[in-house]
């Protein structure tokens, strides 16, 4: 079986082009290629990490989190973001757009909303 690699996630959103902003000021990404409905990010040259895609979408409906009712539009992913300073990476979030969630499922990670409201966890190391 050939190598396989993965990529790039793809997130669907009312507009492409701000919520690709929003992770390029939270990641330290670039773009890599945009159109008008779609904008790639990644990593700049030298460092690691996966690539972002998003992709205007008409009839995008965020995902409610923590899922209440039956019915409510489930969340099919997240991204979770190590930080070394969890307090401070998540008041930057916020600074830049993001929704601190009022369920907070552990200590060591923050779980918030991204400006099209995909939920994603900023996560520190145990003991760090």
């Amino acid at each position: 079986m050939p190598p396989t690699k993965l990529s790039t996630v793809v997130l669907d959103a009312h507009d492409a082009h701000e919520l690709a902003g929003f992770y390029l000021r939270l990641l330290g990404y670039e773009v890599r290629a945009e159109e008008p409905h779609w904008v790639l990010i990644g990593p700049p040259p030298g460092t690691e990490g996966t690539a972002l895609a998003f992709e205007t979408e008409p009839a995008y409906a965020p995902p409610v989190w923590p899922t209440r009712n039956p019915g409510d539009q489930q969340m099919m992913l997240h991204l979770d973001i190590e930080v070394d300073d969890l307090a401070a990476q998540a008041a930057r979030a916020v600074a830049e757009g993001a929704r601190l969630t009022e369920q907070q499922p552990q200590d060591d990670v923050r779980v918030l909303l991204d400006p099209s409201g995909h939920p994603f966890c900023l996560w520190t190391r145990s003991g760090q």
